[in-house]
């Protein structure tokens, strides 16, 4: 098992490597027969972007359980945080006919008619890492609770900052519902334990490293007393790390985020980040096409239970039908070598 997980986050970290130059495959990859072939239980898995090594991560999961239970595993993402260019995706899935239909939506509202419209077509369908919680969707694969990962973060970057002053957020898509209950988990946590802790700027910067850069490099100029950067999702936390390190201000402006281990590693040991609060990525993509077969053959899923020796402790929540991965984790200088994706 280890030594097939290493070799999938070797194949993670060239695929991201090539989304960089901009030679991301456009094409549904897969893991089995194509969609619609007799005898093989089909689940297609719509990221809110391919090619960055979040969602590569997700979906070198997703490809472990396809060998481990006998499914095709299709993935295919827009090659820009584009809620429109999702929707085409997903209506290609549809009339593919797939078993289950898995999607983070860019835009949870408009990504809930295409939900209904797959449901009506006989397929199942579900969400993972980011909800559509105004949707027929049967379960929300969820990597963390909103509270737990929100205070991971607010905490985490008042222990960098000594508890008191400045700091901003760039988070990525506006509408995507989990990034946003963050920020609201991290007003409300600052607001009643750090009193002294003061945020003075939102910005919004996509899935795009290059803009959180450039965005953090703003904020700490219109900013002069700026103290502390949030950067919210994988692709914003290596980007507010690396402009304070552009910026020299190492040790004056510090960053948290929740970039992948692997992308942060450089930046943990360097200081420009102090902890990245994340999962593991790559347990949260077998979980997705997991729970995708046990939906495709309709089984009941289980207030608590263990897929594996590795995913153990998982829960569903049959009111909400959000099903649970478990406790956020946080990389640090200390033990950011220890995960390899």
């Amino acid at each position: 098992m280890l030594k097939k997980r290493l070799l999938q986050s070797a194949a993670v970290l060239a695929i991201g490597a090539l989304a960089m130059t901009g030679c991301t495959n456009k094409n549904a990859t897969n893991s089995g027969n194509d969609a619609g072939n007799s005898g093989t239980t089909t689940i297609a898995f719509v990221p809110k972007l391919q090619g960055i090594p979040y969602f590569e991560a997700m979906n070198a999961g997703g490809k472990e359980a396809a060998e481990d239970l006998g499914i095709n595993w299709l993935y295919q993402g827009p090659t820009t945080a584009d809620a429109a260019a999702q929707a085409d995706i997903v209506r290609s899935f549809i009339q593919q006919k797939v078993d289950t239909l898995i999607v983070a939506p860019n835009d949870p509202d408009s990504m809930a008619p295409l939900l209904k419209q797959a449901q009506e077509a006989g397929i199942k369908v579900a969400t993972a890492d980011t909800d559509a919680p105004n949707s027929v969707r049967q379960v929300f694969v969820n990597q963390t609770t909103e509270e737990n990962h929100g205070k991971a973060l607010s905490e985490s970057l008042m222990k960098a900052m000594g508890g008191s002053g400045e700091f901003a957020i760039v988070s990525c898509s506006e509408t995507a519902a989990n990034l946003n209950a963050y920020i609201d988990v991290i007003k409300k946590d600052v607001a009643a334990n750090y009193p002294q802790g003061e945020l003075v700027d939102l910005v919004y910067a996509g899935e795009d490293q290059a803009k959180a850069a450039a965005m953090a490099t703003d904020l700490m100029n219109a900013h002069p007393n700026l103290k502390g950067i949030v950067g919210l999702c994988s692709a914003a936390a290596p980007g507010v790390a690396q402009a304070v390190k552009d910026a020299g201000k190492i040790g004056q402006v510090f960053t948290v985020g929740g970039g992948t281990p692997m992308a942060m590693a450089p930046y943990l040991k360097d200081g420009s980040s102090s902890a990245s609060v994340l999962w593991d990525v790559q347990n949260l993509g077998y979980l997705t096409a997991w729970t995708g077969k046990e939906l495709a053959d309709d089984k009941q899923l289980q207030p608590s239970f263990d897929v594996d020796d590795k995913i153990k402790g998982v829960t569903f929540d049959a009111a909400t039908k959000i099903e649970l991965l478990g406790p956020p984790l946080i990389f640090t200088k200390d033990n950011v070598d220890q995960f390899k994706y």
